[in-house]
């Protein structure tokens, strides 16, 4: 049995795919609101919203009381064909309630940037919100503005301020191709060419507005908190390897995923770059403007750490989303992870960062033991699943593809373990304490030979069988490194022993 009081990577049941983490306290508790994966899923977000949380003091009790709400509350889920409710938010308003903002989306992403963004409302975090009704203006026309999709909000001192926005490299080809590239836009947008030319700069980037009273009504905006050349990797760029007008986001633009948190009198506003794998921060003193390119936080293939080139990522990387928060008085940077070989099943995992005094956040080492405040016991039962690391040394990035010829997170009904591991797959568990741990048994099937730290276990077996090899290191932070080194095998379950 795992041991109790621990929490690992993912940090939720590993039956639960809550992706694009959106962390909040309220009170004395912390709750996670994102999309819902389905496991083995053959699209996003194809299951109802859940709400799970844990009291700010214990990060290994995290609970979930059901359904928070479906698409189905929403009477444009039904009229537009959008049975699937992406990546959502949520704040306090000034009557006390929740306010939980999302958008709707059919097969694959179809019709997610069409708008509008819908709002539903519940008296406590948790429960079950009714439908509230969806972000308009004054004259009660719904905000179709600049493309809808991926709210986040914040009560910045009783001000609602709502931020939303994508970002595609349309405008990122020769000059001869933008027109018919403005065409193919339109249509991924739901809007007409004219309707794009008619906002300057586009329609694209990350834009901001503020909230009336109702959280629905528009009082200010959208209006775009970065400039409309904060692409990233522009077509001139790439063709001279040098930014363009001397931008501080070159290589690291704004794709989607917008989050914003306010710490002091600075605004961090968080995002998934055009890179995709990673979270990246800029800060300002102001809310709607003005943003420095700050760095990355978090990679969900480690690229960038350390240097580490992104053909050299340590997992099957895809899109990440989440955000930061300060619990109990520490800061955790909330994002996820990819199985299954797919983007469509992605489990919630989360870090401790660090915010030094210059206000800068270090980019941070996915782990295995996360939140858990120091590495785990080297004693005891832990699924296989919860490698921080699963690589082949030439592992793809996601987008909508599926992959089944590269090692995964993966199940069968009630079983999960990993599958696909071939000769040169890298597991690795950051970080165990082996102080005192002196075997380590393997539960795995197949034919082939695993080996760590010099020492070898031969595994030939049709069924799930145990197999044994020494422990040789024993320090309080030890990567626990496995490697398979022929064969194919499955992997499902570590005990370590004294």
């Amino acid at each position: 049995m795992i041991l109790k009081r621990q929490v690992f990577n993912p940090f939720l049941p590993l039956d639960t795919y809550i992706p694009d983490g959106e962390p909040h306290v309220f009170g004395d508790r912390v709750y996670l609101f994102g999309s819902h994966d389905k496991e083995g899923g053959e699209t996003f977000c194809m299951l109802d919203y859940e709400v799970w949380s844990a009291p700010v003091d214990d990060l290994s009790d995290w609970s979930c009381p059901g359904t928070s709400y479906s698409a189905s509350r929403d009477p444009l889920s039904a009229q537009t064909g959008r049975p699937y409710l992406y990546a959502p938010d949520c704040v306090r308003g000034a009557d006390g309630r929740y306010y939980l903002y999302y958008c709707l989306s059919g097969d694959k992403g179809v019709g997610g940037y069409f708008g509008p963004i819908g709002v539903a409302v519940c008296d406590t975090p948790d429960g079950a919100y009714t439908f509230h009704g969806h972000v308009r203006f004054a004259d009660g026309s719904l905000c179709y503005r600049f493309v809808p999709f991926d709210p986040a909000v914040i009560n910045d001192g009783g001000t609602i301020r709502l931020y939303y926005g994508t970002w595609y490299p349309f405008d990122q080809q020769p000059f001869f191709l933008r027109p018919v590239m403005r065409r193919v836009e339109a249509k991924m947008f739901g809007k007409s060419v004219g309707e794009i030319g008619r906002e300057k700069g586009g329609v694209m980037g990350p834009v901001t507005c503020v909230l009336g009273d109702d959280m629905l009504t528009i009082l200010e905006g959208p209006k775009r908190i970065l400039p409309a050349d904060t692409r990233g990797t522009p077509f001139e760029s790439r063709m001279s390897k040098k930014p363009v007008d001397g931008h501080c986001f070159f290589g690291h633009g704004f794709y989607e995923g917008a989050s914003m948190r306010k710490i002091g009198d600075t605004y961090y506003f968080i995002y998934s770059s055009v890179n995709n794998h990673e979270l990246c921060y800029a800060t300002s003193r102001c809310p709607d403007r003005d943003f420095t390119y700050r760095g990355v936080i978090v990679s969900n293939g480690d690229v960038g750490y350390r240097g580490r080139k992104e053909a050299d990522r340590l997992n099957h990387t895809g899109t990440t989303h989440g955000s930061i928060e300060q619990i109990g008085g520490k800061w955790y940077v909330f994002y996820h992870r990819q199985t299954h070989g797919t983007d469509y099943s992605r489990q919630a995992c989360a870090e401790p960062i660090e915010i030094l005094p210059d206000g800068s956040i270090p980019q941070v080492e996915i782990t295995s033991c996360g939140l858990n405040g120091a590495p785990l016991a080297g004693e005891g039962r832990y699924p296989a699943v919860i490698c921080c690391n699963l690589t082949n040394g030439h592992m793809p990035h996601g987008g909508n593809a599926s992959f089944t010829d590269i090692p995964m997170i993966t199940n069968e009904g009630e079983e999960r373990f990993l599958a696909g591991l071939t000769a040169g797959t890298v597991i690795a568990y950051k970080y165990f304490d082996l102080q005192k741990t002196k075997r380590l048994l393997l539960t795995a099937c197949g034919r082939g030979a695993i080996c760590m730290d010099g020492q070898r276990a031969e595994i030939d077996s049709d069924g799930w069988a145990q197999y044994a090899l020494p422990v040789t290191r024993h320090g309080a932070r030890e990567c626990v490194r496995l490697e398979v080194t022929e064969g194919t095998l499955r992997l499902k379950e570590l005990q370590f022993e004294g």
